[in-house]
């Protein structure tokens, strides 16, 4: 149950951020200009990456969001009293989008166990398929998230992860080991 409530705010970041490409509140904004307006509306401890870019891994193919062009946002949430930190991305067509999160909150030099993390492809060659943690007893692990640098100088983040997606959400379910990494600059 709480997975899904952790999924659920991830999206819910991961929309607020969408925005980045849009103009607010008719102002045409430039993209440093509506990161800095998004930024001072976002809750506190989410921030959106201003350069950089976030590498996923999953069975014989690479996904690559960049900063540039892409939504990608570092995030601290509190859910029943608990903290988590993560990482939320969408690209600019809304046809891919990724969350993984940890319990709690995003430090420097940061290792911790994944508790929750899921990949979404929407578009006209890869229709509407999920990979969400894997409940499968035969994991090794749900995977860990590592933040090497967090909020040092221009650096927003940077690191690694590994968790096991699967496409279904039943015990028996397939899973794939899926890697990562971001280096992720703010402003």
């Amino acid at each position: 149950m709480k997975l899904r409530y952790i999924l659920i705010l991830l999206v819910l970041v991961m929309a607020m951020s969408c925005t980045k490409d849009e103009d607010v509140k008719g102002v045409t904004a430039s993209k440093t200009d509506s990161i800095s307006v998004l930024n001072a509306s976002a809750p506190p401890g989410n921030i959106l990456a201003v350069a950089g870019t976030l590498k996923i891994t999953v069975k014989d193919s690479t996904c690559i969001f960049d900063a540039k062009d892409d939504s990608i946002a570092v995030v601290n949430l509190f859910l029943e009293n608990k903290k988590y930190f993560g990482i939320t991305a969408i690209n600019k067509a809304h046809t891919m989008s990724f969350g993984i999160s940890a319990p709690g909150y995003a430090t420097n030099r940061l290792a911790d166990t994944v508790a929750g993390s899921q990949l979404l492809f929407n578009s006209t060659a890869n229709p509407n398929i999920e990979y969400t943690l894997s409940r499968n007893g035969g994991i090794p692990g749900p995977g860990t998230l590592v933040f090497t640098q967090y909020k040092q100088d221009s650096v927003l983040a940077k690191g690694t992860f590994f968790t096991y997606l699967s496409k279904d959400v039943n015990a028996k379910s397939v899973f794939y080991k899926v890697e990562g990494s971001f280096s992720l600059k703010m402003k």
